[in-house]
């Protein structure tokens, strides 16, 4: 019998929780559900006798190592700051875990104990990361085996509304972590262009988009992540002239969301004490330079040639000069925006969200120029049954499942980019119905 930990019940773990829950009986599991939410946990698991859930605090310390302890195996859905001390304690206590978080430093400083120990510290195994790295690779090596040389390497994913759902001008709604959203993009982009390095910095993020178009869904804006380069050796693509990762979104959410960042509303870094006392419409004027007219009137001379009646419509949308109050006590401008954010952009009963992915390839095979599309979409069932939901949790379920019945036994920190990982993850995901197309 293996036992396994799935620490955290929130919004993505629905999908991955059941297809581990429906497969226990047959491969023998014993699963746990942890959550500081009892009632949210106990909701996981219904129907099964072979699954239970705990009330648990990843802070305490003793807790923590006692329930760690009682498992082989350990899935952790917490946000991905919070990973450090459960993968240390996992390979303290020679325990293998599993999360869908990108591969951070505390984990790369664990390698080589876990590789010392045979212990598997999967990373970067959900949506993105997670089903692009797979995806990918797929397709790196296809061309590479065919001696192609790859130039240029771009990759986008959004988890975004479904069409049918889209009722809202900034065509968002919450689908995963909020907070993220609302962060999303601090720091600086990195990426190569042509052969030159490019850098672009949190204040123009959003104003140095692309524009992408998948078949039957229109086109989308697309704005840089974090460092693509640092996929560049892991993709085995030390030549090619062009790689970058972003972020897409519906066609002028991004002007609009660069309002928030040029007046500095997505700042973390300090809290504004008594903001229940302010509305949103003072809170703006709070971070506006002086000047003559309305709010509004005074944010339109602030940004500029930016404005436009399309930014002005999303933000009326949301009610910032509406003098609407503000109910956090105190909170950083990033709080008090997912605050209103939470409250404006949720998906509603019956709401359908929707995951758009797309990679563009451009290669040199026999002495020819060619390109290959590859795109996926998912729909959601329900605000429930989300298709972010599906997309996090059903590649980490499925490898976790590999792993366990012995279809790869590799050790140390490990992302889905070699072919045993990725392989049966892809025939897998296909038979449940997630499926790219490709074009040439």
């Amino acid at each position: 019998m293996n036992k396994i930990l799935i620490i955290g019940a929130g919004r993505s773990t629905s999908s991955l929780i059941s297809y581990l829950l429906k497969r226990s009986a047959e491969y023998n599991w014993q699963i746990t559900v942890a959550d500081t939410d009892l009632n949210l946990a106990q909701t996981k698991i219904k129907g099964f006798a072979n699954a239970k859930a705990i009330e648990f605090d990843v802070n305490n310390v003793t807790e923590r190592e006692n329930i760690i302890k009682t498992n082989d195996l350990v899935i952790s859905m917490l946000p991905a700051f919070m990973h450090g001390d459960v993968a240390r304690d996992c390979v303290k206590f020679g325990k293998h875990i599993a999360t869908a978080s990108y591969v951070s430093a505390e984990m790369k400083e664990l390698n080589a104990e876990a590789k010392q120990k045979g212990l598997l510290i999967l990373n970067e195994c959900g949506l993105d990361p997670g089903i692009d790295h797979a995806s990918a690779m797929k397709i790196i090596h296809e061309l590479q085996d065919k001696g192609a040389e790859i130039t240029s390497f771009k990759s986008y994913c959004g988890g975004l509304v479904a069409p049918e759902s889209n009722d809202n001008p900034w065509g968002y709604k919450f689908s995963w972590n909020p907070r993220n959203v609302i962060l999303a993009g601090q720091g600086t982009a990195q990426f190569l262009e042509g052969g030159q390095l490019k850098f672009i910095p949190y204040n123009r993020l959003f104003t140095q988009i692309d524009s992408i178009k998948v078949d039957g869904y229109g086109s989308f804006d697309a704005y840089a992540n974090r460092d693509s380069i640092g996929y560049k050796d892991p993709y085995g693509l030390q030549n090619v002239k062009t790689l970058l990762r972003g972020t897409l979104r519906q066609t002028g959410y991004c002007k609009a969301w660069n309002v928030f960042v040029k007046l500095g509303l997505t700042d973390d870094g300090y809290k504004i004490r008594e903001a229940n006392k302010l509305t949103y419409t003072q809170l703006l004027d709070s971070f506006l330079p002086d000047g003559k007219g309305t709010i509004k009137e005074k944010l339109k001379v602030f940004m500029k040639e930016e404005w436009s009646a399309d930014v002005e419509t999303k933000l009326n949308y949301l009610e910032l000069f509406d003098n609407k109050k503000i109910k956090m006590a105190e909170g950083s401008p990033a709080q008090l925006l997912q605050e209103l954010l939470e409250e404006k952009w949720k998906l509603k009963h019956g709401d359908k969200d929707m995951i758009v992915m797309q990679h563009l390839f451009e290669y040199k095979l026999n002495g020819k120029d060619h390109k290959l599309t590859s795109s996926l979409v998912v729909i959601g069932d329900d605000e429930e049954h989300t298709a972010m939901a599906k997309t996090v949790g059903l590649p980490l379920a499925i490898t976790v499942k590999n792993f366990l019945t012995g279809k790869f036994k590799l050790s140390g920190v490990q992302i889905p980019i070699v072919k045993e990982i990725y392989e049966p993850l892809l025939k897998e995901l296909e038979e449940l119905g997630v499926i790219f197309k490709e074009s040439h």
